[in-house]
């Protein structure tokens, strides 16, 4: 008996368009990321496509849908200070930004748009209202974070990602003499800084010291709404 040849729209299930959407805009950018590009790469016409997604604002849709599915949140609900496990739930979220810096700003807008956004949100809230915020706290608390993650990756310090080898060692060394060209009399806290602010000295002691600095604050907030000091 013949074997059935699978249909475009059965190869190209969800999923897979998915992934590779996310691959080219890895790759190229989220500009480089269109319903006719995506068929073109498959060998279908966008209609294939469209059974799932109606246009690129879905595909973006999708895009973050998995983003937020990557986040690696614990499956039961772990012992422990709160603040800790917040810790462990940005650097979760932290974690899949980096990996995809081209769509990190994805999520943003889109939270509670797909369950598994909803889920990283509800676990993020269960944790600050474990900390002592009023449900209204914990919302603006958590969107507030969810920006400041994004902002991390987004806007990390230091010469442009895209330039390597001798061009971005040329332009720290640029920075950094331009830096040590300004008047010491008026500013020589950065000068003594020049350093690091030409170029961040480690990329993860940046994210580790964001996030601290993130939760840091949100404790303050919290001790301040128990004692009312």
């Amino acid at each position: 008996m013949a074997t059935r040849k699978a249909s475009p729209k059965e190869r190209l299930s969800r999923s897979v368009i998915v992934d590779d959407a996310l691959r080219v805009a890895d790759a190229e950018g989220l500009d480089a990321v269109t319903i006719r590009r995506l068929a073109t790469d498959h060998g279908v016409t966008p209609m294939a496509l469209y059974w799932h997604f109606k246009d690129k604002g879905q595909l973006l849709d999708g895009i973050a849908e998995r983003l937020f599915a990557l986040v690696d949140l614990p499956a039961e609900p772990e012992k422990g200070v709160w603040d800790r496990r917040l810790v462990v739930a940005l650097n979760a979220f932290l974690a899949v930004l980096r990996a995809h810096p081209n769509v990190a700003d994805l999520p943003l807008t889109r939270a509670l748009a797909s369950e598994a956004g909803l889920g990283v949100a509800e676990h993020t809230l269960g944790l600050l209202r474990e900390g002592g915020f009023f449900p209204g706290d914990a919302a603006e608390i958590g969107s507030f974070l969810l920006c400041a993650i994004t902002a991390l990756v987004t806007g990390e310090p230091g010469p442009e990602k895209t330039l390597g080898g001798k061009d971005r060692d040329t332009a720290v060394r640029a920075r950094r003499a331009h830096l040590m060209s300004l008047a010491p009399q008026v500013f020589p806290s950065i000068i003594a800084a020049a350093d690091t602010l030409a170029d961040c000295r480690s990329e993860d002691r940046y994210f580790t010291r964001g996030v601290e600095l993130l939760v840091g604050g949100v404790v303050s907030l919290a001790r301040i709404s128990v004692t009312g000091a």
